[in-house]
């Protein structure tokens, strides 16, 4: 089993594993939840092995993920964990509303502690950005929960580089959550440039391309009818066999490397720098300890080349989400002179 090391996040003294578990997958979005006595029994093996950077949120279920990793944490398994949630989106008659004023925020935050069990988050996402809410007014709250005790650091999740600046100016962010892979490689322009700038971490989220880059087209044979990932883009017939014709070359190279085409994905996430942590979900412990198998591939400059060569930025056919989703790329907020709280 490969050593997980330990990292720092961001400059405000955050230590994480070097790999996380996103447990979204568990209780939603991905098929129909699964049983939580399997799920419990995956996350303390995986924080046994070392992987004890936890990834959550409210809108996971909903709310049903964070009380699955309230009940994992039980019996001693808190003290051993970092744990991130998040805030900021949520579901109201049958759509998708993202809020991110000051009372909600603080409501959200209670929430998620009580359904937790716990006293205090480690790691505190805004999930989306609230376009209709100044950043400096949802950070001012954020920041009255450090001070209060109730979160340890505060991150953000999908937000344009401008928005990072407004925000960190108010308190330091710790972390920003993107999506991050060979498959989607937009924020390397501007957003994770920013990131280090300011000396905050990042958080790869979807690193293995949502189970394409593991699997290739096989992985959309496998989806269930509620699996959201049925209607993405990438998976659709018109971009399929061109995004097919990617993922078969990135094999061909993972079998010469000796290894799976999901570890080669997660070693070139891992080669990006050591402010970056990659937090691939499973519901499996063969998958999750395939994952972990990353952790020993080494990639030299020359393999990084033809990695970037097999699969340059804007390669991939289809949008990443498709039209309706929020993302950094529409998450700039007003200025904070026009706020009435």
């Amino acid at each position: 089993m490969a050593t997980v090391r330990r990292i720092k996040l961001g400059s405000q003294g955050l230590k994480v594993s070097s790999q996380g578990l996103g447990c979204m997958g568990m209780s939603a979005f991905y098929g129909p939840p699964k049983p939580d006595a399997d799920m419990i029994v995956l996350i303390h093996h995986a924080i046994n092995c070392g992987v004890t950077f936890l990834d959550t949120s409210d809108i996971y279920g909903p709310f049903t993920n964070e009380i699955l990793i309230g009940k994992a944490l039980k019996g001693g398994m808190r003290e051993k964990v970092e744990l991130a949630t998040k805030f900021g989106v949520k579901f109201v008659d049958g759509n998708t509303v993202v809020q991110g004023d000051p009372a909600y925020v603080r409501a959200a935050c209670e929430a998620s502690l009580k359904r937790l069990d716990i006293d205090c988050i480690d790691l505190y996402y805004q999930h989306r950005i609230d376009t209709r809410v100044p950043i400096e007014a949802t950070m001012g709250e954020l920041k009255k929960l450090v001070e209060e005790g109730k979160i340890k650091y505060i991150g953000l999740s999908e937000a344009s580089a401008s928005t990072i600046r407004r925000a960190h100016a108010v308190h330091p962010i710790t972390a920003v959550q993107l999506e991050w892979s060979l498959w989607v490689r937009d924020a390397e322009e501007d957003i994770i440039p920013t990131c280090r700038e300011l000396g905050i971490g990042i958080v790869a989220y979807s690193p293995l391309g949502r189970g394409f880059l593991s699997s290739g087209a096989k992985v959309v044979e496998n989806l269930s009818n509620d699996d959201y990932r049925k209607i993405l883009p990438w998976f659709q017939p018109e971009n399929l066999e061109h995004n097919k014709n990617i993922f078969e070359r990135f094999n061909e190279m993972a079998a010469r490397k000796g290894c799976t085409a999901g570890q080669l994905a997660l070693a070139w996430v891992h080669h990006q720098g050591s402010d970056v942590c990659p937090i691939p979900g499973t519901t499996k412990i063969e998958n999750f300890n395939q994952n972990i198998g990353a952790l020993s591939v080494k990639l030299s400059p020359e393999d990084l080349a033809e990695l970037e060569s097999i699969s340059p930025p804007n390669a991939v056919k289809g949008d990443r989400y498709g039209g309706t989703s929020v993302t950094w790329k529409d998450s700039e907020t007003p200025p904070l002179s026009s706020w009435k709280a």
